[in-house]
């Protein structure tokens, strides 16, 4: 269950190819929205009566935290209200359900300034967003990476990672997409969901994709 991104599908079909003939990956994007929203569709993307899931990545936040004003915008205390039921629902799916959580990533605030004209996101907000998202997991024993400190840990994160100030480059999905093959394969999951320790049925990577960069 993911907030929109482009470029969160280029992570998608990073998985899908790496995954192939092991486990079938579906993607859902919603553009432009927020922990509220989607707690209205929860229950339709993830009914109790279909066969439970094996991992669900979530992704909300990074609309959520635009400041007071956007349409987009949740106070801290919901958002935090709201992941908490999200993550409680989906993992009474079944016992065997696995979750990761992603939180919000930082943005570029000059380029995205000058792109809208309005200064919507800063990154103080952002930082604040993420940490308490990963206080929350952390505490509820739920896996989470925190984008904003994993972009931060490269220098040049603000023209590499990043197209328009916001979204994604194909380097920034990339780091995204070995930070969760990473914390897949470290999990203290049984069985592994990690892509090469599933059997597959005589894998091949895509042409397009060179599988070695995605051995973590």
């Amino acid at each position: 269950m993911l907030k929109n991104s482009k470029t969160f599908f280029l992570r998608g079909a990073t998985l899908a190819t790496l995954y192939a003939r092991k486990a079938d990956i579906f993607v859902r994007g919603y553009a432009g929205w927020n922990s509220t929203q989607a707690l209205q569709v929860i229950r339709e993307v993830f009914p109790t009566n279909d066969l439970p899931p094996s991992l669900v990545i979530v992704y909300f936040g990074g609309n959520d935290v635009a400041l007071e004003g956007a349409s987009s915008h949740v106070e801290l205390s919901k958002y935090v209200k709201n992941m908490t039921t999200i993550a409680e629902y989906l993992q009474n799916l079944s016992e065997t359900t696995r979750l990761l959580f992603l939180t919000a990533p930082p943005v570029n605030e000059t380029q995205m300034a000058q792109m809208t004209g309005i200064e919507y996101h800063t990154n103080e907000r952002r930082q604040e967003y993420a940490d308490e998202c990963e206080k929350l997991f952390q505490d509820m024993g739920i896996n989470v990476i925190n984008l904003c400190n994993l972009f931060k840990q490269h220098d040049d994160w603000e023209t590499t990672f990043l197209i328009d100030g916001m979204h994604f480059t194909e380097k920034g999905s990339q780091v995204v997409a070995k930070e969760i093959l990473k914390t897949i394969k470290e999990a203290d999951w049984k069985p592994s969901l990690y892509w090469q320790d599933m059997a597959s049925d005589q894998f091949q990577g895509g042409p397009l994709l060179d599988v070695n960069e995605f051995i973590v």
